[in-house]
């Protein structure tokens, strides 16, 4: 296994708010598949990892480690107002400049 794979893939999955379920699902695999994965039992195929990590929005290198922060990193604008999400919009284009 690949030290800190499993911790990742686990952490991933808890931030977008899916279960081992809905995963496993999208992968085409069983939920106990993703367990798995995820308990350090089983690593996931170069197909499923990069499945993984389109899912979850980051690359395959922050999956394994080889970066420390996720570069695909987003924000949600759920729950906030339409002119809150201006502002965002905002700031997001004052700093690209």
């Amino acid at each position: 296994m690949i030290k800190g794979l499993p911790c990742r893939l686990r952490d991933m999955r808890n931030k977008m708010g899916l279960s081992q379920r809905l995963v496993a699902a999208q992968l085409g695999v069983s939920a106990s598949i993703i367990s798995s994965y995820e308990n350090g039992e089983r690593t996931p195929s170069v197909e499923n990892l990069l499945a993984l990590s389109f899912l979850y929005r980051c690359s395959t290198d922050y999956l394994l480690g080889r970066e420390n922060v996720n570069q695909n990193a987003a924000i949600t604008t759920e729950g906030l107002q339409p002119k809150q999400i201006q502002l965002l919009r905002e700031l997001v284009d004052s700093m690209r400049k």
